[in-house]
């Protein structure tokens, strides 16, 4: 099982966060879920928000930010990585640039948000990017449709109160998916993962990875509390 860890690219710096993408790494960190700032990232938390709304306050130019990638990905060129972006950072890129960036630096995997332009999406695809698609625990028939033109991983939110009361627990709907529409899919759950039996509970409804974001991000003010958490999440899911 892999364990994926959210890396806000830019925040408080870029070098920064390239310093910090190197502890993830060594720490053991399976992949590296890098962001791409949005100067509208309505649908993050506000924790999230307010870390790209920053980093792009530093730098706004994208081309650093893909830079940045890049330098990552020729020092670590074996670390797996996931980038996250909204459409319409993509746009602002422009589509062909951006899918050259991906191609340059031999990143298969997108979490693309916010995205309703179908154009766009079949360029990304037809530039041998894979996006995922994100399935919320209550089974939504218009994200399982979706789903279902998707090139990509299956996104499943791992908690939430809005339960399919078919398939109730988290184990019950990646059943139901590797039966449906996650056949020959890596289903890897994220949201509201913050602690080791959260990341545990994931493992045991037989998930094939783990995003964890928020509680990797807080301690970048600690480097060795940081790079102990990182094994510790590693190790629960072993």
């Amino acid at each position: 099982m892999k364990l994926i860890g959210y890396l806000s690219l830019g925040y408080p710096n870029i070098k920064k966060t390239i310093d910090i993408a190197g502890v993830y790494i060594e720490s053991g960190i399976d992949v590296l879920e890098i962001d791409m700032p949005s100067k509208n990232p309505y649908l993050d938390s506000e924790f999230i928000r307010n870390r790209m709304l920053k980093a792009l306050e530093v730098s706004s130019d994208y081309n650093e930010y893909m830079d940045a990638v890049l330098y990552i990905k020729d020092k670590y060129p074996n670390q797996e990585i996931f980038i996250l972006c909204y459409e319409e950072t993509v746009k602002e890129i422009g589509v062909s640039k951006f899918i050259n960036f991906m191609n340059e630096a031999n990143i298969e995997n997108m979490i693309y948000v916010g995205g309703n332009d179908k154009t766009i999406k079949k360029r990304l695809i037809k530039g041998n990017i894979r996006l995922a698609s994100y399935i919320p625990l209550n089974l939504n028939e218009e994200d399982l449709d979706a789903s279902k033109l998707s090139n990509g991983f299956i996104y499943l939110q791992a908690k939430s109160d809005d339960i399919n009361p078919k398939y109730p627990t988290l184990k019950d709907v990646i059943y139901y998916l590797r039966d449906n529409e996650g056949k020959n899919k890596k289903i890897y759950c994220g949201v509201g993962v913050k602690t080791l039996m959260d990341a545990k509970l994931v493992k045991d409804a037989g998930a094939d990875g783990v995003f964890v974001g928020s509680t990797f991000l807080k301690l970048h003010s600690d480097m060795e509390k940081l790079k102990s958490t990182i094994k510790e999440f590693k190790k629960i899911i072993e």
